[in-house]
């Protein structure tokens, strides 16, 4: 004989606890265990999947008072007058080496503890028979990041003008920005390229060729490069008045690109 279901009632259990008792301890502590390290993890990665990003950072630089100075005369062919900061150097100019006055100031413009630009002026001085018709000029800085990873480098700043009427005055305002070929590691300590961008203690020529310099720079990861520099060149130059160089570089906020 077929058996047919003529009531059902579903039995519900309830637990109940205080607040302070073991399992609501448990039940507070899983909780926070199922969303706290999810979102952690996920801050300290910035992201996921992601394989390269970016963040900006405005850089500590100095300028480290190195020069090298190459001035070309005109109009005989192969004229130049010479100067730097490195003894050396000096030495090899003989009959080209001119020493010129120079001045340098550093302007911290919003007082954050950290350099804006820099305020360069350099003043060659000319016998009423030279015409400089171009320059070229290297300065040296001390270049450091902190926000991510420690990075210290030494880099530069190229000028290169040159025109052909005889100037009296090369004015310039530009940036020195970052150039990267590669991302900057995230932690960590990148000293790799802390060394002089030119070796100031060598007797040997070819270590203050500006080709060898420049080669030798380019072949780095990241350097730093003169950039919307806008020369003027000014000209009338009275008969034994110095030939004047006057540049400002600003050290902007650099967006930086690193790896996870």
């Amino acid at each position: 004989m077929a058996l047919y279901e003529l009531f059902s009632h579903p039995a519900e259990r309830g637990y109940r606890a205080g607040l302070c008792s073991k399992a609501a301890l448990f039940l507070l502590l899983a909780t926070a265990l199922t969303y706290i390290p999810p979102l952690l993890v996920a801050f300290r990665s910035h992201g996921f999947w992601l394989k390269r990003s970016n963040y900006e950072e405005q850089p500590t630089v100095r300028f480290q008072h190195q020069v090298l100075l190459v001035v070309l005369l005109g109009p005989e062919r192969g004229g130049f007058l010479a100067w730097s900061t490195f003894p050396a150097f000096n030495r090899l100019q003989g009959d080209h080496l001119r020493v010129p006055l120079v001045s340098a100031r550093e302007e911290d413009r919003n007082q954050d503890g950290k350099m804006d630009m820099l305020h360069f002026k350099l003043e060659l001085p000319l016998q009423s028979t030279e015409h400089v018709l171009g320059v070229q000029l290297i300065l040296t800085f001390s270049y450091q990041l902190h926000r991510m990873s420690t990075f210290v480098m030494q880099s530069m700043a190229f000028l290169q003008s040159s025109f052909a009427i005889p100037g009296s005055q090369l004015y310039v305002n530009g940036d020195l920005r970052l150039q990267q070929k590669q991302p900057l590691s995230y932690s960590g300590l990148d000293v790799r390229y802390n060394v002089s961008v030119i070796n100031g203690t060598s007797p040997f020529a070819r270590d203050y060729d500006l080709t060898h310099i420049i080669a030798a720079y380019k072949e780095r990861n990241v350097t730093t490069i003169l950039t919307d520099a806008n020369p003027i060149w000014l000209v009338g130059r009275a008969a034994e008045a110095p030939f004047v160089i006057n540049a400002v570089i600003r050290y902007p906020v650099e967006v930086i690109s690193y790896p996870f």
